[in-house]
């Protein structure tokens, strides 16, 4: 399937960027323009059932198929966010980039003891502004709102489809390329010792101190920082 795709920038290097459940482009708002700066062409996807991508059916599998139909092979970065990290882990050995960033990823739902069904995620669909700052408190005003706009554009039968059976250990037995995982530290994904495996199996690992699960919202300038040497 090809996804709906938005661009950041016209350099000779090409990033891309894949969002978490829920969301869509639009949650790099500043990521994008951050790469341009370096020099990046910068190209964000809309997973199918977000954004103004296609719907249809959903599974991890066909995440990261659709992300090989739109995407160029061997850019210069890929970066996923949760469900977005997900995806790319599953796309890697086909795009090639050559280094892959994984912040947050989806791999285990229920890495921290606390199994976390995508079903959940449903009772989001009807988020009022004052709920999703609840669960938010640090992000800007500018990424409430858009996060109330890419909830309401969202499928949430992309949810549905990832729950029960779906929620196997996804972590790749070992990076494809070079790869860095970003770990919330504030999150609820990864334990210390599931980071101590993930060095173990060859991944760079940088744990972003106080920053909740979506942290390019919760704190812009650490996420950044956390990246240094990889964009």
């Amino acid at each position: 399937m090809q996804l709906h795709t938005h661009e950041w920038g016209t350099g000779d290097r090409i990033a891309v960027l894949v969002h978490g459940i829920m969301s869509d482009h639009r949650t790099w708002r500043r990521v994008g323009p951050a790469l341009a700066e370096r020099g990046y062409r910068v190209i964000g996807v809309d997973l199918r059932g977000h954004g103004r991508s296609p719907r249809g059916d959903y599974a991890p599998e066909l995440f990261a198929d659709d992300l090989v139909d739109t995407l160029p092979s061997g850019v210069e970065v890929a970066l996923g966010h949760s469900l977005g990290g997900l995806a790319l882990s599953l796309a890697a050995e086909r795009l090639r980039p050559r280094r892959a960033v994984y912040s947050d990823p989806a791999w285990s739902l229920g890495a921290s003891g606390q199994v976390v069904d995508p079903a959940l995620f449903v009772s989001f669909k009807s988020a009022s502004r004052a709920m999703v700052r609840q669960f938010n408190p640090r992000w800007e005003d500018a990424d409430v709102d858009i996060e109330l706009e890419t909830v309401a554009a969202w499928d949430s039968g992309t949810a549905l489809a990832l729950s029960g059976t779906r929620l196997e250990d996804r972590t790749p037995a070992r990076p494809v390329v070079p790869s860095l995982v970003q770990i919330a530290g504030e999150g609820f994904l990864f334990t210390e010792p599931a980071a101590d495996r993930l060095t173990d199996r060859g991944f760079a690992v940088r744990t972003v101190i106080g920053a909740g699960h979506t942290i390019h919202r919760d704190d812009f300038d650490a996420f950044m920082a956390g990246l240094a040497g990889w964009v």
